[in-house]
């Protein structure tokens, strides 16, 4: 193979393709073993603070699923915030007739932790 800048065209080809294909599963979104055990952590956190006795990640319970949520925040601009503030103060009327309480247990950091791995459930 001809060299290149001291580089053979087959090792240019390789570390080129080697970026492409880097891009291109940053692009898609794929969850790498640290997110998968961050999600864990945060769904424990959830747990911990009672979130999970009226939510769940797919199913209506007494309130709306992790993923409808998701899925009606999701693109909005604020929307980690607003998540974070129903958690904090609870909220009424946004899922139906059943308000949701203040979650006075979970601290400021927590509720934005939480907010964002909701966030994250939404379909790509």
């Amino acid at each position: 193979m001809k060299e290149f800048a001291g580089k053979s065209a087959s090792a240019m080809i390789g570390a080129c393709l080697t970026m492409a294909a880097g891009a291109a599963i940053a692009q898609a979104n794929v969850p790498s073993a640290h997110d998968a055990t961050q999600a864990s952590v945060i769904e424990k956190l959830a747990r911990e603070r009672n979130c999970m006795t009226c939510h769940a990640t797919n199913r209506t319970l007494l309130a709306p699923s992790y993923r409808d949520i998701a899925k009606r925040y999701a693109g909005q601009a604020g929307a980690a915030d607003e998540i974070s503030r129903s958690i904090a103060d609870g909220s009424r009327g946004k899922w139906g007739s059943i308000p949701m309480p203040a979650s006075p247990q979970v601290a400021p950091d927590e509720a934005t932790l939480l907010a964002g791995w909701i966030l994250g459930m939404a379909p790509r």
